[in-house]
């Protein structure tokens, strides 16, 4: 099968035209990859901000493919069966975490095109116990951002408890989706960009926003909540300066640049900051269900597989609108 490889961070991801096919283990299905979105984590991993992924890697963690092939154990799960795969890909179902239902946070978790091989691929295998029926009406390429710009956004904005006014920072393929749940249920959502970003701007505002503006500028009303999707750390303070008393802020992404010093005053009134790790798979059966009712509309570009340096990027540098998917 083919598969984009990456050998070292830092490096270019590199085309294996003939790699061998994995086989499905016990618990796994064989998926025949369809879509894969690429992720702003696909970078942390490529550019060596996530360190020590498992090499040579194939990344991707937004994946939606169809079964080719089920391993011995897996009940439930049939041949052609349309199937999502998300960034956790495997954890222990033992640990205290586990059992408790935050598999999230255990401690012998691996993850989707980090420690195990990914979707930038023809074929790949997962847990199906990770796995997540597709609701019929996206498209392969539509649900490919689901997996974790739409589940991760959607446990941001879960934990960021009620608000009526929502401050989203970093306007990309999370919050695209994540604004649609906010519109959803009622909630002015304030759009912060990479400062002169008219078009991000124009983007947000076409996507539900109520006010769009530079990330370096103040609220035009006080937040009752703000999700930082940028990896950004200097927008920490800035999103509890925007905060209102009580007001919750929520880093969403799995890597993010030093938090710089800020006074304690931005913190008190008992403002909340907090972090979101991964999701647990009643994050993901929550939210497919509540994108087929809305219904979520995705903002995708697609690029054939061996285009995935290109898409990646595009990423990097600020050019897409929503997201990114290679298409096998």
């Amino acid at each position: 099968m083919r598969a984009m490889v990456l050998d070292a961070a830092g490096q270019a991801l590199r085309l294996d035209p003939q790699r061998t096919m994995p086989a499905a283990g016990p618990g796994q299905v064989l998926l025949r990859v369809h879509a894969c979105g690429v992720c702003r984590t696909d970078l942390h991993v490529v550019d060596g901000e996530l360190v020590h992924p498992h090499l040579p890697l194939v990344p991707g963690h937004e994946i939606v493919g169809t079964v080719a092939a089920v391993g011995p154990g897996v009940a439930g799960i049939g041949i052609g069966q349309r199937l999502g795969v998300p960034w956790l890909g495997w954890s222990c179902g033992v640990c205290g975490y586990c059992r408790g239902g935050r598999e999230n946070l255990c401690e012998r978790a691996r993850f989707t095109g980090y420690d195990l091989d990914g979707g930038y691929a023809d074929y790949t295998v997962a847990d199906a116990r990770f796995c997540f029926p597709i609701p019929p009406q996206f498209s392969d390429v539509e649900a490919a951002p689901l997996l974790c710009a739409g589940l991760i956004g959607y446990r941001a904005w879960r934990l960021a408890g009620e608000a009526k006014r929502l401050g989203l920072y970093g306007f990309g393929a999370a919050a695209h989706i994540a604004v649609q749940v906010a519109r959803h249920y009622g909630q002015e959502v304030y759009a912060f960009t990479r400062p002169g970003d008219a078009a991000g701007q124009a983007f947000a505002r076409a996507q539900g926003a109520h006010w769009a503006g530079d990330a370096g500028q103040p609220a035009p009303e006080a937040l009752d909540a703000a999700l930082i999707f940028a990896p950004a750390g200097e927008l920490v303070p800035a999103a509890l300066a925007a905060t209102a008393r009580g007001g919750t802020v929520v880093c969403a992404g799995i890597h993010m640049s030093d938090i710089p010093a800020f006074p304690y005053r931005l913190l008190w009134e008992e403002r909340v900051l907090r972090s979101v790790a991964n999701l647990t798979r009643a994050d993901g059966e929550a939210f497919m269900a509540l994108a087929a009712a809305i219904p979520i509309r995705t903002t995708t570009t697609a690029f054939p597989l061996e285009q995935a340096n290109e898409a990646l990027a595009q990423l990097r540098g600020g050019r897409l609108h929503g997201a990114a998917v290679l298409c096998p």
